[in-house]
C-alpha cells in the first residue's frame, strides 16, 4: 500500500482529492485514520465534490473518504446481520 502518512502533515489545512475521472473532493483536512499507523481514511470539514467539468455537485459539513487508491469494485448486495 502505498505511504499516505504525508497527510498527517496537512492537519487544518484546505487540500485537493483528484481523481482519474477529473473529478476532485476539496476541504479543510480534519483527521486522519486510523490515528497511528498507515492513514486509510481521511475527514474532511467543508467539503465540496467538484465534477470534472468544475461544478459542484455536493457540499457537506463533513465527510470521511478513503486515502487509498480504489483498486477494485464488486456488486455486494443481500442484507446481513439481521436478526
Amino acid at each position: 500500500m502505498p505511504d499516505y502518512s504525508k497527510l498527517e502533515q496537512l492537519m487544518s489545512h484546505r487540500v485537493r482529492i483528484d481523481f482519474d475521472t477529473g473529478a476532485h473532493i476539496i476541504g479543510y483536512l480534519a483527521s486522519c485514520s486510523p490515528a497511528g499507523g498507515q492513514v486509510q481514511f481521511v475527514n474532511l470539514q467543508k467539503a465540496e465534490l467538484v465534477l470534472s467539468d468544475g461544478s459542484v455537485a455536493e457540499r457537506h459539513d463533513s465527510l470521511t473518504v478513503p486515502a487509498n487508491v480504489m483498486v477494485g469494485f464488486r456488486k455486494d448486495e443481500g442484507p446481513r446481520g439481521r436478526d
